[in-house]
């Protein structure tokens, strides 16, 4: 496994990746095999593998048998997701990286200094401690269990209409998932990913503005691979309905090869949103509209209202028919849930 562990990572921690690392491969591995092939006592294992399954990870503990997980999974590395690039894009990237835990992947991207001017960064982390969506609503990813993706690209300046590119964003990621597993995804306003009427993923797109007028933008795309059952159940108790990859079929899932996927249309959504706008994505976009014709509840700064979806406009303001007006919303200030 290729990750690039944390300054702070401890010896706890990182027997703790390390363990992972080997279940990741869906076998039966006792504590006393793990523990001789790390040079650490079974004691020492047990506490790794009680320490993953805080962070979120289903481990299963049979006796005579000993630890596995409920099916194997890909662990995320770098340097494979890298050389599934075509050779134009690999000319691009700047840097790309796969940490082990992070607070936010988005965060660690917009702090550092930005990418020049058509060229990117990647990073992935295998557990987030405070990943987020939008509104600052957390989001839930155990080890393995998730997509936690940020690319960081530069704009010369912000282009006209750029309040939209969540939107262009979530196309992107459709084109990937469809590519990569043949589902059938939905898009909920203005940056869910929704299949079987559950929420698959999020985008989340944040820009700090350079002394010399650039843009420094990174967009966050996570996607539920395999959450398991308890962490399901927590998802929805903070209020969100979910669903995986797993759950929808996708048994043999590769994120590596699902993350070169999405950095290959994103990035090259990015170009041609510069170019062309929200247009060149909004056929797609309205094709996949999960809310088109529902009834819809708005919840705005200081009221809310209800209407029926009526698809986005040029702009990519969510268009609602309330008592019989058709008003734009644009995604700042607004929370919509359909009834």
């Amino acid at each position: 496994m290729s990750v690039v562990p944390s300054d702070h990572t401890d010896a706890q921690e990182l027997l703790a990746q390390q363990v992972f690392g080997v279940l990741a491969d869906g076998a039966s591995h006792s504590a006393e095999q793990l523990a001789s092939l790390h040079s650490v006592s079974p004691g020492a294992i047990r506490q790794a593998v009680s320490a993953l399954k805080d962070l979120g990870l289903s481990i299963e503990a049979a006796p005579q048998h000993g630890y596995k997980l409920p099916a194997p999974l890909s662990p995320l590395d770098a340097a494979r997701i890298e050389r599934q690039l075509s050779p134009a894009l690999r000319e691009r990237l700047r840097y790309g990286e796969v940490r082990w835990m992070l607070p936010s992947t988005n965060s660690e991207l917009l702090g550092n200094a930005a990418p020049p001017i058509g060229e990117f960064d990647f990073l992935l982390a295998e557990h987030q401690s405070a990943g987020r969506g939008r509104r600052a609503r957390p989001w839930f990813a155990p080890p393995g269990g998730a997509l936690c993706l940020s690319i960081g690209w530069s704009y010369a300046a912000l282009p006209r209409g750029v309040s939209a590119l969540s939107l262009a964003v979530g196309v992107c990621a459709l084109r990937a998932l469809q590519a990569h597993a043949n589902l059938s995804v939905q898009l909920k306003w203005p940056n869910d990913l929704i299949a079987r009427g559950r929420k698959l993923g999020g985008i989340l797109i944040e820009s700090r503005t350079e002394s010399a007028g650039a843009a420094h933008v990174v967009i966050g795309v996570g996607i539920n691979c395999a959450l398991g059952a308890a962490l399901t159940s927590r998802v929805q108790d903070s209020g969100t309905e979910a669903t995986d990859l797993m759950a929808l079929g996708a048994l043999a899932l590769d994120r590596n090869h699902l993350a070169a996927s999405l950095l290959s249309e994103i990035l090259s959504g990015v170009m041609e949103f510069e170019r062309s706008g929200l247009a060149s994505f909004a056929a797609e976009w309205s094709e996949a509209d999960a809310l088109i014709g529902r009834t819809v509840r708005l919840s705005l700064p200081d009221a809310e209202c209800i209407g029926v979806a009526r698809g986005i406009d040029a702009d990519g303001a969510l268009c609602v028919e309330v008592d019989g007006v058709v008003r734009g919303f644009h995604s700042g200030d607004v929370s919509v849930r359909a009834t």
